[in-house]
């Protein structure tokens, strides 16, 4: 559930005009470019964001009808000093301790297997419960946001950006039930298949890149209230239930990474490629030529090009020694990239062709690791994913310094201008509409100091 954005008025729509301002003139704000890590957001960038307004399709029965009514109760339970923000994150922490967790006692993914000291039952009992937390929290936290007039695009942004990066904590996590033992699924099937669910992920910010409508696929709901359920049979039943057939020969396994392709293949790409023609035939779309709508898929590409000759060419079979490390790799680099498109989206601007910062280091890593450069690659792996990890979280956290600064730094500099002359706007003096003008830029200011 993302945060729905306050449509951006007459007051807010200045706000680019004013942070640009560096003359210094009293009737001018001062320049408020604000003091990030790092800069990696453009100026044309944070004007688009000051423009952008919310626009998503929800139409999951599960969702509508069930998810929604019980998010809107929970909500209410929350105090209305609670950030929705600080919801969102809570949310995404919780699968990280998933990961964590399942990663201290199934770190490889052999505990599922027979003859393997399985995991606790009391671990998929947890699992169960936190995953349903992260998914509820993520349905509330735009409500949340919405009932204290507190809704952002960076709310938005931190939302998706997390949910770009919680894919890998998900698919991981989900992966101990089966692990890799004769009954469960490969290293490598696995790997395949979390790119199946990196790229349905990515789909539906690309129909919004090239649409403007988030269109919320079916099969997010679906999946997070199965695998609740699934963690907690799990803990009754033990994984030993998992190693029996469904139907004839065919495995629970197979059910599962059936699912998860069927899933994608039948219906998240059918519905993103409908959503995207019709705006081509109801002239509504954005990008009016091939490669500029494409233009998003060029990254991700290139990425799962790069990986997977690391894995096919690996001297060591890097992947079955390391898997649980190199999965978190792809899929932090796999949210880095995607971060950045949906910055692109929300900003109304042209996605980058390519992400060299990251693809050409990783390039440079593949090619020491499948040359036999490398004399030990699991050294390699691990230095690399530590690099590609706190690049990331020093990606976001910049991005989100930079925009709250320019939010708060711009209204302030705002009101400094208006409240030069406060001795006549707050004056009888004064019209009704000055007032006005005057005491809502005075509430702006205070929103922002919050």
């Amino acid at each position: 559930m993302v945060i729905q954005a306050r449509g951006g008025g007459s007051e807010q729509g200045a706000l680019p005009a004013l942070c640009n301002s560096r003359s210094g003139r009293s009737d001018e704000a001062p320049d408020c470019s604000p003091m990030a890590l790092y800069e990696y957001v453009t100026q044309e960038q944070l004007a688009g964001f000051d423009k952008y307004k919310y626009s998503a399709v929800d139409s999951n029965p599960l969702s509508v009808y069930i998810m929604h009514p019980f998010w809107n109760f929970v909500v209410k339970f929350l105090p209305r000093w609670l950030a929705p923000n600080l919801i969102t994150f809570t949310g995404f922490m919780f699968l990280v301790l998933n990961f964590l967790m399942l990663a201290f006692y199934d770190f490889d993914f052999s505990a599922s297997a027979a003859g393997q000291s399985h995991v606790p039952s009391w671990v998929w009992v947890t699992a169960g419960i936190f995953n349903f937390l992260a998914y509820t929290l993520d349905g509330v936290d735009g409500k949340q946001a919405r009932r204290t007039n507190s809704s952002t695009p960076l709310g938005e942004l931190f939302d998706h950006g997390l949910d770009s990066w919680a894919c890998i904590f998900f698919v991981a996590t989900v992966y101990s039930i089966f692990g890799r033992g004769e009954s469960g699924v490969g290293v490598a099937t696995l790997y395949y298949i979390l790119w199946v669910v990196l790229f349905s992920f990515i789909l539906s910010h690309w129909e919004k890149y090239n649409t403007g409508i988030l269109f919320l696929p079916w099969g997010y709901d679906i999946s997070q209230v199965t695998i609740s359920l699934v963690y907690v049979v799990t803990s009754v039943v033990g994984v030993e239930t998992w190693y029996q057939p469904v139907l004839f020969h065919f495995l629970y396994r197979d059910l599962f990474t059936f699912m998860i392709i069927a899933c994608s293949f039948t219906v998240t790409l059918p519905m993103s490629l409908y959503n995207v023609l019709r705006a081509q035939r109801s002239n509504s779309l954005k990008h009016s030529s091939a490669y500029e709508a494409l233009l998003p898929f060029l990254s991700p590409t290139l990425l799962f090009l790069l990986s997977t000759t690391w894995v096919l060419l690996s001297p060591s079979n890097i992947l079955e020694l390391q898997p649980r490390v190199f999965y978190l790799m792809v899929g932090t680099a796999f949210a880095n990239v995607t971060c950045k498109l949906i910055v692109c989206q929300m900003s109304n601007t042209r996605c980058q062709a390519l992400s060299w910062p990251l693809l050409l280091p990783m390039a440079a890593v593949v090619a020491l690791a499948v040359s036999g450069l490398a004399s030990d690659e699991e050294l390699l792996l691990h230095l690399w994913t530590a690099a590609v990890v706190v690049a990331h979280v020093h990606y976001g956290v910049s991005v989100v310094s930079f925009l709250a600064a320019a939010k708060v730094k711009c209204l302030r500099g705002y009101v400094v201008v208006v409240c030069d002359r406060a001795s006549y706007l707050s004056s009888p003096s004064a019209g009704p509409a000055a007032q006005r003008s005057f005491w809502h830029l005075r509430l702006l200011a205070g929103e922002a100091q919050q």
